[in-house]
């Protein structure tokens, strides 16, 4: 099991058992055992879909303090560009940007600056021919632990750029460092996040070694602060921070990546069960004819992560009309840039997450057995058992997590025809059904006549 940071956690006290989570985790991460629900550490990808869907607010993300700023001597905000969406009326990008600087940040760089250099790059990298095609966007983090979690095939697709937030950290820095005159330790640099994903790849980055951000705080978070702050500024307080356009902007919802490419071979989409409906037909080579994929697992995009405050289509609304006012682009790589500085320093290797043996042999003589297992279960895919599937009550039962009769089914199975015990929809004779007719027109006919008959007469 691999030893991870993961900013997606459980209130055991909250938790009711209810079995909700389950069904929904991509990665079949969530297993419910005594009343309650736990989490596999090794299948989580921090997606945030338990967050989500949980009615118990069980599920939380864990994000750092604010008070963190204090350690240091330079603060450096990264705002996310799907921050700018939270706010009603907001047609200068500016007032959020000096308001973080009012709420005690030296400087802000938009993370949508960063986002407009990743998409030259990838421009640039498209046009070289050295991507393997459909070439998969990195920008997700969730997404890109999900491919190695559960499509690891599709790890050569993956690009292999640091994305927007990584990238702008480091030029931040670097800006930093040769303005004040500081060391790394006395700069701090910290990422307005709209989901635990990011907070997850900040503590645990998959693709290099050294990060250079400091911590995260949830959108969620900074809001109220913020808004207040925003709402005190006067016209003349405004500094001119804003150093992004449509591009690195439209980053902030679904599609906008891959619209800054300027290609037309392209596919965006999101939500966790689209995307994986979409991984499924890459890896059976139906999308080869595209150049490129952008998948987000929030729905809407980032807008849309669990550590936001507004309705995604809300916000992705705003970020639209926000845009009219911006030119196309403020950042471009210079011609002697050379790509390799963007790249990633770490091979991104396959998750040991769902083996069943680290032995060819035995996970041949295991996957048989889970299959005989599977065959001999309902295929109700109720989740009574506190897993999410048949087949993963089959894999725990083969990997010593779970027995057989963990199945309600098949524990009382051959109760000589006896199924009272048994919750309505699986009874074989319940209670009399209401009469049914295949003369559905003669029905609707009948009906219209008898309104038509009893409707007042017209004046």
């Amino acid at each position: 099991m691999e030893n991870i940071y993961h900013s997606v956690r459980l209130d055991d006290e909250k938790c009711q058992g209810c079995t909700n989570c389950i069904k929904r985790c991509p990665t079949q991460a969530i297993r419910v055992r005594g009343k309650k629900a736990y989490i596999i550490s090794d299948r989580c990808i921090d997606c945030g879909e338990c967050i989500r869907v949980c009615p118990h607010h069980a599920k939380y993300a864990t994000t750092d303090h604010f008070n963190e700023i204090l350690k240091f001597k330079y603060r450096i905000a990264l705002p996310a560009p799907s921050l700018y969406g939270q706010f009603n009326n907001l047609d200068n990008v500016d007032y959020v940007l000096t308001g973080l600087r009012k709420m005690g940040f030296d400087d802000v760089v938009e993370v949508s600056k960063g986002a407009e250099f990743v998409s030259d790059a990838t421009r640039k990298m498209l046009e070289l021919g050295v991507l393997k095609k459909p070439v998969i966007s990195s920008a997700c983090p969730a997404v890109l632990r999900l491919i190695r979690t559960r499509f690891p095939n599709l790890i050569g697709n993956i690009l292999p750029l640091l994305t927007p937030m990584d990238f702008t950290a480091r030029l931040a820095r670097e800006q930093a460092k040769q303005k004040t005159g500081l060391s790394d330790e006395e700069i701090g640099v910290f990422f307005i996040s709209p989901c635990p994903a990011k907070q997850t790849a900040i503590k645990n980055p998959l693709c290099y070694d050294e990060q250079s951000i400091n911590g995260a705080f949830a959108i969620k978070d900074i809001y109220p602060v913020l808004l207040q702050t925003m709402d005190k500024l006067q016209p003349d307080e405004l500094e001119p921070l804003n150093d992004s356009g449509i591009i690195g902007v439209g980053w902030a919802s679904s599609g906008g990546e891959a619209a800054g490419l300027l290609k037309e071979r392209y596919l965006a989409a999101d939500g966790i069960e689209n995307i994986i409906n979409v991984l499924e037909e890459l890896e059976d080579e139906k999308l080869n004819d595209l150049d490129f994929i952008e998948l987000n697992c929030c729905t809407g995009g980032c807008v849309g992560g669990v550590l936001t405050v507004e309705n995604p289509y809300v916000a992705k609304a705003r970020i639209q009309r926000l845009r009219k006012f911006m030119p196309v682009s403020c950042n471009s790589l210079p011609e002697a840039f050379n790509l390799d500085a963007l790249g990633w320093t770490k091979e991104v290797r396959p998750s040991p997450a769902m083996k069943l043996a680290d032995n060819v042999l035995k996970a041949m003589r295991l996957m048989t057995e889970l299959k005989e297992i599977e065959q001999s279960l309902p295929g109700l895919d109720c989740g009574i058992c506190g897993a999410p599937s048949c087949r993963a009550l089959a894999d725990d039962i083969v990997r010593g997590y779970a027995e057989k009769s963990d199945c309600v089914f098949s524990a009382l199975r051959g109760r000589d025809g006896d199924d009272g015990w048994l919750p309505a929809p699986f009874r074989a004779d319940v209670h009399p059904r209401p009469p049914a007719t295949d003369d559905y027109a003669h029905d609707f006919e009948r009906a219209f006549l008898h309104q038509k008959e009893n409707e007042p007469p017209k004046e």
